[in-house]
Formats: structure tokens, sequence, C-alpha cells
């Protein structure tokens, strides 16, 4: 079995912001029937991440390399993805709150790029908090069905084929 966490804030007012994009690929994910998945939209906000994690991961007495975190990552272009494993959190509080609650970074993360043209903006705290424009929703959905493919591709061929394959 595999745990899918979709990094995000839980509220309607956190909905659709940039650091909500692991919960949008999450509902993607909900559509399709994937076998031995659980596919988890924390609760918690996104720097109290790791608490659910550790928790279900308990529940369903899994280690780290059963363990999928797809999140925003601001050093990412919008658009781009990047599969990882075994990595720092580089500066993202929440896989910081999953790496301190499980005592390891050896666990799988899809890194989800939400940068703009523009540039990383001087206060990221705050840009992660707001929503995508029209042109960059465009952007989104096809990168939310690309993360999909790349999941499901993941569950039949394993890790290393979707790094090939899959990273920008």
């Amino acid at each position: 079995m595999i745990l899918i966490f979709g990094l995000g804030n839980p509220g309607e007012k956190y909905k659709n912001t940039r650091h909500n994009i692991g919960t949008r690929i999450i509902r993607e994910l909900e559509s399709l029937n994937l076998k031995n998945v659980v596919l988890v939209k924390p609760t918690t906000f996104m720097n109290e991440s790791g608490k659910t994690v550790k928790l279900l991961t308990k529940r369903y007495t899994l280690n780290a390399d059963n363990l999928i975190i797809i999140h925003d990552d601001i050093d990412l272009p919008l658009g781009e993805i990047r599969i990882v494993k075994n990595r720092g959190a580089g500066g993202h509080k929440g896989v910081e709150s999953i790496i301190k609650e499980l005592k390891t970074k050896n666990f799988i993360r899809f890194r989800i790029g939400i940068c703009p043209k523009t540039g990383k903006p001087k206060n990221p705290e705050k840009f992660v908090l707001q929503k995508f424009n029209k042109e960059e929703e465009k952007t989104l959905k096809e990168v939310i069905k690309k993360t999909a493919k790349a999941l499901e591709f993941f569950l039949k061929e394993g890790l290393e084929k979707t790094m090939n394959r899959f990273n920008s």
C-alpha cells in the first residue's frame, strides 16, 4: 500500500491558493481507480503536515518507502515537476514538519513549481497564499494532469523510470 499526501491548508479560504496545489492534485487523482493507494488531503495546516503523515503511517503500519508527498515549490517555475527522494526540505515548512515527525527525509516528493515567470517574489510566505491568475490556471490544469499521469506511471514502473521520464 502507498499513502499519497497532497499538502495544503484546510478551509475554503485557501482552497485554490498556490500552497494548495497538492490537495488539488489529490482531487484529480480521486477520479482515477488507483489500486493499493490511499489518497490524503490533510486537514492540518501546512506547517503541521507531519503530524497527519506520522499518524497515518503508524495507522497503516507503513514506512517512508510507502509515502509520496505532493507539494508546491516556489524554487521551480510554474508548470515544472521534479520528483525526488531522500532530499532536504529546501525551506518548505510542510516538508520540514514531515521530516521532523518521521525523523527521516527518505520519502518520495513530487515538487510542483509555482514560481511566476517574473521570478521568485520578495515575500514568499504571502505569495504562496495567493490564488493563481487566469493565465496561470491554464498552465496549472496541464501540470495537474501531467502529475496524475506521472503518479500512475510510478505505480506501474517505479521511481527510477518515473524520474527519468517526468522530471522537467
